[in-house]
Order: C-alpha cells, then sequence, then structure tokens
C-alpha cells in the first residue's frame, strides 16, 4: 500500500491524536475493564473518533505489519475494541475483516466470528485497541485458532502493560503492539501474573 505519509510522521500523529483527543490523568484511581486499577484513562474510540484519525491509525498499524514481514487476507479482534480498526485497516489494506463476539450469536447459525468467514487459506492479523492482561485478545485468538486460519500477529493500538506480551510468547506468533505505556509516558498498569 502506497501512502503520501512517511512511516514516521503517520505514526508520530497517530500518538498525538492519542495524547490530544484519547488520554486522561484523573486523580483518583480507577477500575480498567480488565479489572486492573490506574489513575491513566485511554479511549481509543474518542483518539479515532472521525474518518481522517481512523485512517491514520489503519496506515500506521498496516506499516508496522509490513515492517515485520506480516501478510495477511483478514483483520478483525474482540467486538467492540477491534471493530472499527478492523474495519479501517480492511478499507485501506483491500482485505477482508471480522468480528469476535465474546458469546456465541444466540439463534441462526449461533456463531462465534462475525463478517468475514475464516478458512484454512486465511492469514490473520488480529488487532484491539487496549490491551492490558491480553485475556480478550486471547479469547479472539483462541476462535480463530479453532477455524483452522493461521495468525500471524497480533497488534494493539496500545499495551498498557508487559502482561499480553508474555500471555502470547509461547504462542510463536509475533506481538507488535502500536504504542506501549512508555510511548505515552505513563506507568505499567500492574498485573498480577497468579491472575494467568
Amino acid at each position: 500500500m502506497e501512502t503520501p505519509v512517511n512511516r514516521s510522521s503517520v505514526r508520530d500523529l497517530a500518538l498525538d491524536l492519542i495524547k490530544c483527543y484519547g488520554y486522561r490523568r484523573h486523580d483518583e484511581p480507577f477500575m480498567l475493564a480488565s479489572g486492573q486499577v490506574s489513575r491513566d484513562y485511554i479511549d481509543c474510540f474518542a483518539a479515532f473518533s472521525t474518518g481522517e484519525r481512523l485512517r491514520t491509525v489503519s496506515i500506521a498499524m498496516i506499516q508496522l505489519a509490513q515492517r515485520h514481514g506480516m501478510t495477511f487476507t483478514l483483520v478483525g479482534g474482540p467486538t467492540m475494541g477491534a471493530d472499527s480498526i478492523s474495519m479501517a485497516i480492511a478499507m485501506e489494506g483491500g482485505c477482508g475483516w471480522f468480528s469476535v463476539r465474546k458469546q456465541p450469536k444466540p439463534r441462526g447459525r449461533m456463531q462465534w466470528i462475525e463478517g468475514a468467514r475464516l478458512t484454512v487459506k486465511d492469514r490473520v492479523l488480529l488487532v484491539d485497541c487496549v490491551a492490558t492482561t491480553g485475556r480478550s485478545i486471547m479469547h479472539a485468538y483462541e476462535r480463530v485458532l479453532s477455524t483452522g486460519a493461521t495468525i500471524i500477529g497480533i497488534m494493539p493500538i496500545i499495551d498498557r502493560a508487559d502482561t499480553a506480551r508474555r500471555l502470547f510468547h509461547s504462542s510463536g506468533v509475533p506481538y507488535v503492539p502500536l504504542f506501549t505505556y512508555k510511548d505515552l509516558g505513563i506507568a505499567a498498569v500492574k498485573v498480577d501474573d497468579r491472575e494467568h
């Protein structure tokens, strides 16, 4: 994919969008969706809430995948954290997208995965907005593996801790976040390893 923006500047722009529109520091600690506690709130939905901003982060993620030699036919991840970025990457990169449900659809085909139908021929890039413990993306990982598709990489927009990287280390699948807590200049979320 060709883009008029060079690699470093599009990534830098995506980071600026997070800092400007998606990051807030709270006086008091609060509970994250993962169950962990932090003072730093990161809202990727707000940061990338326009088509232009969403295109910026999708280009940054496609370029990161290219730098790591990741070629993929499908992109997706856990609903709803991965939905908008999956669709944006699919549009920008010319591939298919899918979304992994938290629970199977209660009627019809009772499927776990919506969007593209995954097959053994597919090469999948798993994405998510923010990873803390890695549990939601692990759920998607397991569902995708059950289809026979090959997962070629795991790429959250932001990794808030070092836990997800350790979680996927033994899988042999590259875990490459676009940004980490270090890029935002915030403390890593402390996760009790006994939870995994």
